[in-house]
């Protein structure tokens, strides 16, 4: 009888233990649940140095998405930038995406500033309008050979 208990008891805490992880896998690795609370929007940047996959994107301080993908097209030669938008919110087509600093030598992120069109952007469109990122190296390297 206590043999069956003890077993039991150990079974039990097993499977809570693997309830804990597979929560912590979850939420650790920014998977999400049944159904995505996201929609893409796409936009081409000359340059995108030091962005990543994952990074956050913010309107007005506020994050409201994340960066999903990030490619080159082989055509243009640009790199192409996959914005996964939290569902709800609404961004107008003629929105500026530019990339940004947090602080002078924090991570890149992209933030959205709002436009005052009506026509709102859907699922799989593209934002015309951007903003690559300011390359300080480069800044730097003409200021210190007088191109400036």
């Amino acid at each position: 009888m206590k043999r069956e208990s003890i077993e039991t008891a150990v079974g039990v805490f097993v499977l809570i233990g693997l309830a804990c992880v597979g929560y912590l896998t979850i939420k650790l690795g920014k998977v999400g649940w049944i159904g995505d609370h996201y929609y893409v929007l796409y936009a081409r940047f000359q340059s995108v140095s030091g962005l990543k996959a994952g990074a956050d994107i913010e309107m007005a301080g506020v994050r409201v998405g994340e960066i999903d993908s990030i490619s080159l097209d082989s055509e243009r030669l640009v790199a192409v930038v996959g914005l996964k938008i939290r569902k709800g919110l609404v961004v107008s087509d003629d929105v500026i995406a530019s990339v940004k600093t947090a602080g002078l030598i924090g991570d890149k992120f992209l933030k959205l500033t709002p436009g005052g069109s009506e026509k709102i952007l859907k699922p799989g469109d593209w934002i015309t309008e951007t903003e690559s990122a300011v390359d300080l190296e480069e800044l730097i390297g003409k200021y210190v050979f007088g191109n400036v």
